[in-house]
């Protein structure tokens, strides 16, 4: 195959040669790369750079070198009249034929009426002309060719015969128009030329037609006459832009301030509300300025920020606030800030009414300016925007533009009355069967207060607690009214029916039996902690009895010659909560409350005694170190050294260990290190350091006998495996459920 692959390749370069030859051609390579792609893919084996670069100056000098140059024919002077007939001859042939094979290329036919044009025979170029218009009158081309060559060659009578046919064939191509109108206004047939824009006129063209018009009579010097083709051309185009342009013809050109002011005027009246923009306005107001009219302007300003949409008028803003800058005073200046900001709030509002943030702001803007109607416009606007989800958490925000209405009816106003009709209308629009918003209540009945309508307030508070029992500020706010009124029958009957409400409330009752301990009723208020006590079910147990606790314990102090009956309550009181909780809370406190007693230190420590044991039965370690940190400081503080001793003995040694850490699916994950307690007091378990101690002194006991009996050691074995178990014996395994732990060789002192 190999030798079958050179052949053909050697082959192959033959013929490349035999081809470079046949073809005489320079461009050897070019064929050679041409056959070898067609052959075969070319397979680039070597990608290493050549040893000779070549340039880009070089490939560009080449490729000019190779360009080949085309062969021009020669240039024919002709100088018989006879060759020059043939010449014609052989010439009009060409172009016949032409147009034999192709009669609808109009641009055979426009290079053969150039010819004839340039040959100086007109009649020929006319008859031609007038052939391609059979094939096409439509084309606009042809017709300008067609007079321009009459144009040219000054045959006037023949170009407005063109021109006339043109404009009356293709009446809204106003090229033709304005050509026709040039040539006559060049010839100095002005009249003419007003003929053809008046028939120019009843086709009612576009505003380039008409404005034109009006340049060609300025230039005829005919002001009047330019002005009428203005007053038809705003008849006929009703526009904006009609308007614009004739009053900056009136005043620029014709330096007539006082016809362009009425210009403007009229425009503001005649033209349909669609068609004012605020080009307009600004247009007039600027002319306004320029003639130092700065009333005029400003009205015109405040016209359109009225009137106009908001989001139609982004530059008038910003050119009301520059002509304020510049003419304006401070007041000025901030009206057109805050109508600017106004406009931003009004279109953040128009694509999320419901976003009462900014309901706020511009609440908040427009209480600065003052203007009472306008603010309740806002303030009816904004809470008109009721959320459509009844959930409370959307309301909230929408609440408080209520809130904020009534106080400014209130406070800013000075209307309570409209204040009142606020909180009724707020009322009325929240469900309270499915959620209430207490404060709303309490502010319409603190307002009914303010207006001394007590029972109006009061009635408020009934229908508040009536359509919403579960709502506890209400019955905190009107039993604090009928306080502050020195109502205590009103009180306890609104406590009772709050703690039918809510029985499981501690802070109702505390604040029931506080009630009735102030207004010197303390066996009412005992009873009221007796029954609080009593209930099943406790938000916060703990804080009841520690207040009941602490009642007592007030009036132990207060009472005189009482202190043993005070005493044994407050005793009974934590005997009652030790019999619920055997927390180790109670137990302190109640040991330092004995404790605190002049000779109570007996009894201190027999609660103390009791809460160790008990703790200790339980073996909860921690909770026993904070008994005994309480134990051992109050007997530092009252007691002797021999009980301080004895309970400096109870402390316990802190243990630094580590155990297995096991995850949820049975894995161990890695050892954790923590802290472990060991009270002497305890029973001794075979432990890591009770057998390193217990291998220690046996170690020293072998010592000692070795001593004895002179050389003769009993222990050999034996005391190899007690090093070994002194060694190892640090580890242990533990119960089942408690993890591998390990014991450190450090034992720490608790140091307490």
């Amino acid at each position: 195959m190999e030798a079958v692959f050179s052949v053909l390749c050697s082959g192959f370069h033959v013929c490349l040669v035999i081809v470079a030859i046949v073809l005489n051609s320079t461009h050897i390579e070019s064929a050679a790369f041409v056959l070898l792609s067609m052959s075969r893919k070319v397979l680039v084996k070597n990608r290493a750079p050549a040893p000779i670069q070549i340039t880009a100056e070089q490939i560009l000098r080449e490729a000019n070198d190779r360009v080949v140059q085309e062969d021009k024919a020669p240039r024919t002077h002709i100088t018989d009249p006879e060759e020059l007939r043939e010449y014609r001859v052989t010439k009009r042939k060409e172009f016949e034929d032409q147009i034999r094979r192709q009669r609808q290329h109009l641009g055979t036919y426009m290079k053969y009426a150039a010819w004839e044009e340039s040959q100086n025979e007109f009649e020929r170029a006319r008859s031609v002309y007038e052939r391609c218009l059979d094939v096409d009158y439509r084309n606009i081309t042809v017709w300008l060719k067609y007079a321009d060559m009459e144009m040219k060659h000054k045959f006037v009578n023949h170009a407005r015969n063109v021109w006339d046919r043109a404009v009356t064939l293709h009446p809204r191509v106003d090229q033709l128009w304005y050509k026709y109108s040039y040539m006559e206004e060049m010839l100095g047939n002005i009249t003419a030329a007003r003929q053809v824009f008046e028939r120019w006129m009843e086709w009612e063209p576009d505003d380039h037609g008409w404005t034109a018009y009006v340049k060609f009579e300025v230039r005829q010097q005919e002001t009047e006459r330019a002005r009428a083709v203005y007053e038809r051309y705003i008849v006929c185009h009703p526009t904006q832009r009609a308007f614009l342009k004739y009053c900056k013809w009136e005043e620029r050109s014709q330096f007539q301030p006082t016809f362009a002011r009425v210009i403007f005027e009229r425009a503001l009246q005649e033209l349909p509300e669609a068609e004012k923009s605020e080009r307009l306005f600004v247009a007039f107001a600027n002319f306004e300025e320029r003639h130092k009219e700065y009333e005029r302007a400003r009205v015109i300003y405040k016209y359109a920020l009225d009137n106009l949409p908001r989001e139609k008028i982004p530059e008038l803003y910003s050119q009301f606030v520059t002509f304020e800058k510049k003419h304006g005073d401070r007041a000025a200046i901030e009206d057109v800030v805050v109508g600017k900001r106004r406009g931003q709030y009004e279109e953040a509002l128009s694509s999320d009414p419901l976003d009462y943030d900014t309901w706020f702001d511009y609440t908040r803007l427009e209480e600065g300016q003052g203007d009472l109607s306008f603010i309740r416009e806002v303030y009816e606007r904004a809470i008109a925007n009721v959320p459509p989800v009844a959930e409370k958490r959307f309301w909230r925000r929408y609440i408080f533009l209520w809130v904020k209405y009534a106080l400014f009816e209130e406070l800013q106003a000075g209307e309570k009355e409209r204040a009142r009709e606020v909180y009724r209308a707020c009322l009325s629009v929240i469900p309270h069967k499915l959620f209430t918003f207490g404060k709303i209540w309490v502010m319409a009945a603190h307002l009914e207060v303010r207006r001394k309508d007590l029972p109006a307030a009061r009635k408020l508070f009934g229908q508040a607690i009536g359509r919403c029992p579960g709502k506890e500020s209400l019955f905190k706010a009107y039993i604090q009214l009928e306080l502050q009124l020195g109502e205590v029958e009103r009180c306890r009957t609104l406590y009772a029916k709050y703690l039918e409400a809510a029985p499981h409330n501690c802070q109702a009752w505390m604040d029931f039996a506080g009630l009735e301990r102030g207004v010197g009723e303390k066996e009412r208020g005992r009873a009221v902690l007796e029954l609080a006590i009593a209930q099943p079910a406790l938000d916060m147990p703990e804080k009841l009895w520690k207040y009941y606790i602490d009642f007592e314990m007030e009036e132990e102090k207060e009472e005189e010659g009482g202190e043993e009956e005070g005493h044994g309550r407050v005793c009974a009181l934590f005997e009652r909560l030790l019999e619920r909780t055997k927390h180790v809370k109670v137990w302190m406190s109640f040991a330092l409350y004995e404790g605190g007693r002049d000779g109570g230190m007996e009894a201190a420590r027999a609660v103390f005694r009791r809460g160790y044991a008990h703790l200790k039965e339980q073996e909860l370690k921690e909770e026993r170190l904070l008994l005994l940190d309480a134990w051992r400081g109050l007997e530092k503080e009252k007691g002797d050294r021999e009980n301080l001793a004895a309970v400096e003995a109870k402390v316990p040694q802190k243990l630094k260990k580590k155990r297995m850490v096991v995850g949820e699916d049975g894995r161990e994950e890695g050892w954790e290190e923590y802290y472990d307690y060991a009270f002497p007091d305890d029973e001794v378990r075979p432990s890591g350091l009770a057998i390193l101690q217990k291998a220690q002194a046996w170690k020293e006991a072998m010592a000692a006998a070795k001593a004895k009996k002179g050389g003769k050691e009993d222990g050999g074995v034996f005391g190899g495996e007690m090093e070994e178990m002194g060694r190892g014996g640090g580890k242990r395994k533990r119960g089942e459920g408690e993890g591998k732990e390990e014991e450190e060789d450090m034992v720490e002192e608790d140091g307490m």
